[in-house]
């Protein structure tokens, strides 16, 4: 049910497009290209089958979970109210 001057079905069309945009912004941010053999990080030898997997591959599996870790697991996005009187 839209409200207002909206049609029916427009904030559905507006979740859809923001999903697809979220969706092509991580794969153009997906490595491409020749993988590397050895971690750019540490060093280590990446396994052939994660090359196989992701082609342009830089960093290991250990590497690169600790890349893609969240930034906000570091601070409380909700807040209390202990917190905010403070």
């Amino acid at each position: 049910m839209a409200g207002g001057w909206t049609r029916d079905g427009a904030v559905q069309d507006q979740i859809d497009d923001t999903v697809m945009d979220a969706v092509l912004s991580a794969r153009a941010r997906m490595p491409t290209g020749d993988s590397e053999p050895y971690c750019a990080q540490c060093g280590d030898d990446i396994p052939e089958g994660r090359r196989l997997a992701v082609p342009g591959v830089r960093t290991c599996v250990a590497c690169q979970s600790g890349r893609d870790r969240p930034a906000s697991a570091l601070f409380n996005r909700r807040g209390s109210k202990d917190s905010q009187l403070r």
